[in-house]
């Protein structure tokens, strides 16, 4: 109906309103309505205009990976009162699309004449404080002409903290236990390290391993496995592998040479922890929960 108007608006010097009204089959009233708030659409849309460039600042930010629901934290904090519908309906307008999750697939060999190790969290991916209950997976990096990198990861189910991660070449043992260790020697948190804590992985012929069970054993932690071939057992664990290769990867097949991944993955790494908002913590980053955790708990 509002190209039928804009069309009389156009024409009205040359036909007359009337006429046009009669041949479009609106009515002039409703003309004279559409014309008497075009000042306010005109307003309207220098709005979103406005907003939709500092979207794109902020979707620029992210390397492109934040949607409506981030975007619209970001406004917020930034002290913008505004609606993430709005925000929806803004970058559907200017065409600014966040990454959505492909399937990933799985480098999970299972290992069926492993020692058994009890579920200690039964698909309950989360934990009251941080540095107390830890997943981990292992994922490829497609680099060069189809060739592989392999990355294994730490997660801390409280803070949804990229602990710890480790890149090789190969899948042995070491790239999960170099991963842990990784994790041990970032845990300022606490005087202890990991000790104590759980750690949680899938039946992975890497994770059934006694070089793993003993650095395990090293650290003080608490070995958790859920079924084999079960992803859901695991499922924090491979979400978070699944992001990351998304969003660094963003639609291409596979990064140049080794270096190149390596370096995708520090960077990643680091806004994550630092920058990145996460819809589980509140729309903030894992080290700014760790961070309002360990203010709640001293004033406590």
């Amino acid at each position: 109906m509002s190209s039928r108007f804009q069309f009389v608006d156009d024409h009205r010097g040359a036909f007359g309103v009337k006429r046009l009204c009669r041949m479009l089959q609106v009515s002039r009233s409703g003309f004279y309505r559409h014309l008497a708030g075009a000042q306010a659409r005109a307003g309207r849309a220098r709005a979103d205009a406005e907003l939709a460039e500092r979207i794109t600042e902020i979707h620029q930010e992210s390397d492109g990976t934040y949607g409506a629901p981030r975007i619209t934290a970001e406004l917020r904090d930034g002290g913008e009162r505004i609606n993430h519908k709005r925000v929806a309906r803004v970058m559907r307008r200017f065409t600014i699309v966040g990454l959505h999750l492909r399937k990933k697939a799985r480098t999970t060999i299972p290992e069926p004449s492993a020692t058994p190790v009890p579920d200690l969290l039964q698909r309950d991916h989360t934990a009251t404080t941080p540095n107390t209950r830890y997943v981990g997976d292992i994922t490829y990096l497609p680099v060069g002409n189809g060739q592989f990198l392999y990355l294994a990861t730490v997660l801390d189910l409280s803070s949804r903290r990229l602990a710890g991660w480790s890149i090789a070449g190969h899948m042995r043992t070491e790239l999960v236990t170099d991963a842990l260790k990784a994790a041990a020697a970032a845990a300022a948190r606490g005087a202890d390290g990991l000790r104590g804590a759980i750690f949680h992985s899938d039946n992975g012929s890497q994770y059934v391993s006694k070089e793993f069970a003993q650095v395990c054993g090293e650290l003080g932690v608490i070995r958790s496995r859920g079924a084999v071939g079960t992803s859901a057992d695991n499922a924090a664990a491979e979400s978070l592998n699944a992001t990351m290769k998304r969003e660094m990867l963003q639609g291409r097949k596979r990064w140049n040479g080794a270096r190149e991944a390596r370096l995708a993955v520090f960077r990643w790494a680091t806004r994550y922890n630092t920058r990145r908002r996460h819809s589980r913590l509140g729309q903030i980053s894992p080290i700014t929960y760790e961070q309002r955790s360990t203010t709640l708990t001293t004033a406590a």
